[in-house]
């Protein structure tokens, strides 16, 4: 309560009393006794925290800042700095350290800290009289989960940097391991020092908003089929309404979509379980409802990973299975599960009495999907578009779909709502100076933020030169929105397009093979300055682009292998090499 003697009118004492209700019980005593005037004073000043985080995706930034307001929150100083920036010699400076880093794929670092984290493991600042805490983001469907999360505290650990609380290994669904996380890092890094609350930053934090624990229910506007009949591709446009969302994202950002298993997919495990879709389950946080409402819109029932089939062994007692599970057979399982689904350990190791509950419990939450945006919001005020191959393919025998992907096809046509958010990508941008070249590389729907880019450019007047390289199978069938960039050559709001049409000639043709034939000119753009982009499939596609980059500054430049690496490795340090890969 305000104090009665406090300067303030009846009524001005009411509205900072309601204030006082929306704070933590520390915030209300401390400012209760400001305005009594005995508010504590400071006996100790804590350590700065300096927030480092290392992000593919950007969650991770997205993360950092949430810490950074939660400790300002508490009246800390707290700043966040990207491990890309940064040299490890530079830890040596920062007195209370919270890392958050995800691993990529199977053991890899995020590729914009690739270069800090090399150097990391070789050089050996010291860093005692420091302290540390890491939070690990990765993917259990992955064999080496938060390994680059791991190393990194262990190495802190062993440079002489005092651990403040344990690691946090966070899977895709990371909201309460984070949280658990972040409270135990505040409970530390103030320890021993009074601290004033930040109420600016409790105001800034209050904002309610549309986002990933709250997604917008957008319209869908419309769809349209981009192949063309005849193509053995499925590839959809898809619009949807922003208005009264207050949602803003920028080109090169992504939309994260909320899914929803398909019926015919949970009927199937409904069949082969024999549980009832009304039984009641209690799913992770508490929630209780009926099973099928559970397994169609809460619970990831697709995926199989190394996590959730030790899971199931412990309720299969399976010699077989532990067999497959053990060390010994790391090949012989990842052979098994390629093209197999949950429902595929059920049938072929089946659990005698194996109740509903003990089903749900091994699962974890549905995942949302990110997908790149396709459109400028320039050009496309209150909306926001997406380019999505809808996944359908054979396995073991059965017909296996991907999750969001066909649920976008099938089950959102036009006039239905699905829950999205903005994923900002703070790695994936356009050149501030709009006279920047650009180069684009995306074949497939990686042609999606290039659409955004061209269409973003063109709204601003940009009078740098642009060239897109893009790639499918068949020019008749898959040339995706072959009159939009026919329409933009003729504006002038894109130089150059290049194309590779795979399936259209007796030996494929790729996207990088054409960049070999106009390696000559590529590299004279370079040379003026281009920013280089590639947006697509990690393992095969960008891998091979990547190479193929290297292969054509080596020659043009006439420099050694060695030194056309280092000249790419400048091109990322100076952000004119960008990749939005997956």
């Amino acid at each position: 309560m305000i104090p009665s003697h406090a300067p303030f009118s009846p009524e001005q004492s009411a509205t900072l009393s309601s204030l006082l209700a929306t704070f933590t019980p520390e915030q209300s005593s401390w400012l209760s006794g400001f305005f009594a005037g005995r508010a504590p004073q400071p006996t100790a000043v804590a350590a700065p925290l300096t927030v480092l985080y290392g992000t593919e995706s950007g969650n991770c930034e997205e993360l950092a800042d949430k810490l950074v307001k939660a400790t300002k929150k508490k009246g800390l100083k707290a700043s966040m700095k990207n491990l890309a920036d940064l040299k490890p010699a530079d830890l040596a400076g920062f007195e209370q350290m919270a890392v958050i880093i995800s691993t990529w794929g199977d053991g890899e670092a995020p590729e914009a800290a690739e270069g800090f984290y090399n150097a990391f493991l070789k050089e050996a600042p010291d860093l005692k009289g420091t302290r540390f805490s890491v939070c690990a983001l990765g993917d259990t469907s992955y064999e080496k989960y938060c390994e680059i999360g791991k190393v990194f505290d262990s190495r802190l650990e062993t440079l002489g940097s005092e651990r403040m609380t344990v690691r946090e290994d966070c899977d895709v669904d990371f909201d309460d391991s984070f949280a658990a996380w972040l409270d135990r890092v505040l409970e530390k890094v103030g320890e021993g020092a009074a601290v004033i609350p930040d109420f600016a930053a409790v105001a800034s934090i209050s904002t309610v908003d549309y986002s990933k624990k709250n997604p917008f229910p957008a319209e869908v506007l419309d769809t349209v089929l981009l192949n063309g009949e005849g193509s053995v591709k499925e590839t959809i446009h898809l619009e949807f309404s922003l208005e009264g969302s207050g949602l803003e994202y920028e080109a090169g950002d992504a939309l994260a979509v909320v899914p929803v298993n398909a019926d015919d997919v949970v009927a199937d495990l409904i069949k082969v379980t024999g549980f009832s879709e009304e039984e009641e389950v209690e799913i992770k946080g508490g929630d209780k409802l009926p099973l099928g409402k559970a397994l169609r819109e809460k619970l990831d029932i697709t995926a199989l990973s190394r996590a959730i089939t030790r899971k199931y062994l412990a309720l299969a007692e399976n010699a077989e299975l532990q067999k497959l599970l053990s060390d010994e057979s790391t090949s012989e399982f990842r052979e098994w599960i390629w093209g197999r689904e949950i429902i595929d350990l059920l049938q072929t190791f089946p659990v005698a009495g194996l109740t509903a509950q003990q089903f749900v419990s091994i699962l974890r939450k549905l995942p949302p999907r990110l997908y790149s945006i396709a459109s400028s919001p320039k050009a496309h005020p209150g909306e926001v578009h997406l380019t999505v191959a809808a996944v359908r393919y054979d396995g073991h025998g059965k017909a296996r779909k991907g999750v969001a992907s066909t649920f976008l096809a099938d089950a959102a046509p036009t006039g239905s709502k699905v829950l999205v958010y903005v994923h900002r990508n703070m790695n994936f941008r356009l050149p501030q100076d709009d006279a920047t070249p650009i180069i684009m590389v995306g074949p497939g729907t990686g042609i999606a933020p290039f659409r955004a880019f061209i269409e973003e450019r063109a709204e601003r007047g940009a009078k740098g030169d642009s060239w897109l390289f893009f790639g499918d199978q068949k020019y008749n069938f898959d040339f995706l929105y072959q009159l939009e960039w026919q329409d933009h050559l003729k504006e002038k709001n894109l130089t150059r397009l290049d194309v590779a049409f795979s399936r259209d000639q007796p030996g494929k043709v790729y996207v990088q093979d054409v960049m070999r034939r106009q390696a000559s000119e590529l590299y004279e753009w370079l040379k003026r300055g281009a920013t280089f982009y590639v947006c697509g499939d990690k393992e095969r596609m960008a891998k091979d682009v990547h190479e193929t980059l290297i292969e054509i500054i080596a020659e043009q430049g006439q420099l050694s292998e060695e030194e056309a690496v280092a000249y790419v490795g400048q091109l990322k340090k100076d952000k004119r090499y960008q990749r939005d890969v997956y």
